[in-house]
């Protein structure tokens, strides 16, 4: 999926917001979210939304899909 330069932005924010939070590499959050389809699906196709909450929403409504779709974090 393509992004804009704005979307790419968040995707990194979220990404390293996770990785802290789990207290997990970046990269391996990295994995996490593109092989679930959350990265592409959720975290860039839902953008426009997704960019106006605060952090810690975020950070367990990213984690919480991640564990519905099967990816023990």
């Amino acid at each position: 999926m393509t992004c804009t330069n704005e979307q790419l932005k968040f995707s990194v924010f979220i990404i390293n917001q996770i990785s802290n939070s789990l207290e997990k590499p970046p990269s391996v959050v990295f994995n996490y979210l593109a092989e679930s389809g959350v990265l592409d699906d959720y975290i860039i196709g839902c953008y426009d939304s997704l960019h106006t909450l605060g952090r810690e929403y975020l950070v367990e409504d990213i984690t919480g899909l991640l564990h519905d779709r099967g990816f023990a974090i």
